[in-house]
């Protein structure tokens, strides 16, 4: 019977997780609702800044005075790594790391030898893994999930730009998940600074300048940069909320089939039992009639 006791107990246990994975999921679900409507309602609007920008006609010239727009060789990088501050979520993490890792591997190992190419960790479960790696953290952001709102997050964006313009970094890049559905995250890098405005159909003679060319993307480029910047979080948010759907459902269906196959067990187990006291009493009863 103390077997069977055991499988009690680890029924007991294995239905009490699929309670918590249950409802981890349901609130991964809810949370992904607000999160897609954020990302989806957003991106015609940074897709159609960035139509505007480099539709602009903008000769190299009029890109030199722009210092935000310069293309020096990439001496010194920072790499924006953008995860989770919790796990439960899958290979969500796991994924964009090797993506950063991959990153560097093909266009940054020189920076990488010569020290010169550092991580901003945008959520705590980059910051660990990066550590393993002893590569340098500049610092690591966990609070920008608690606050998405644009002007929370552009306040980062200022703090890039800033690094560019002062020749800290001369070349930032972004690596995220972009989300493509809850079941479905894309593992991006893409380049935030320098901004390249140069390629594009020029469509100047569609606009009217007021007051004037450069006082316009003297505005629009950091508001472009800080779009990006923006996007590539609410992007890293809901493929999080997705991602974290996505593993909870998977583990409460496993939960189920375990907890099926622990009930199987234990029947089984329970009728071994009575038929060895049926076999008992009956080798019993024969012995005593003998």
């Amino acid at each position: 019977m103390g077997g069977l006791k055991e499988i009690r107990l680890r029924i007991s246990s294995v239905k009490s997780t699929r309670q918590i994975t249950s409802a981890m999921k349901m609130v991964a679900a809810a949370r992904l609702k607000g999160a897609q409507d954020k990302i989806t309602g957003f991106r015609p609007f940074a897709k159609k800044m960035d139509e505007i920008i480099s539709g602009l006609g903008i000769d190299s010239k009029e890109l030199e005075k722009f210092p935000i727009t310069a293309q020096p060789e990439p001496d010194r990088v920072l790499i924006v790594l953008f995860t989770s501050n919790r796990g439960l979520c899958g290979g969500f993490n796991t994924n964009i790391y090797k993506k950063s890792i991959e990153l560097i591997e093909n266009s940054y190992s020189d920076q990488l030898k010569e020290n010169n190419l550092h991580y901003l960790c945008i959520g705590r479960k980059g910051a660990d893994m990066i550590k393993k790696k002893n590569i340098k953290i500049i610092e690591s952001v966990n609070e920008l999930y608690d606050d998405l709102s644009f002007e929370n997050v552009s306040k980062m964006a200022d703090r890039l730009i800033n690094f560019f313009l002062s020749g800290d970094y001369s070349r930032i890049e972004l690596v995220y998940n972009e989300f493509k559905n809850a079941a479905v995250q894309v593992q991006k890098t893409e380049p935030l600074l320098p901004v390249d405005i140069s390629q594009g159909e020029d469509r100047s003679g569609f606009y009217i300048f007021e007051p004037n060319r450069e006082a316009l993307l003297n505005n629009l480029v950091p508001k472009m940069i800080r779009l990006k910047f923006f996007k590539a979080i609410l992007d890293s948010n809901a493929a999080e909320q997705g991602a974290r759907m996505t593993a909870m459902h998977q583990a409460t269906d496993n939960a189920t089939e375990l907890i099926r196959e622990l009930t199987l067990q234990y029947n089984k187990a329970r009728q071994a039992a009575i038929t060895n006291e049926i076999l008992e009493i009956t080798s019993g009863a024969e012995a005593l009639k003998s």
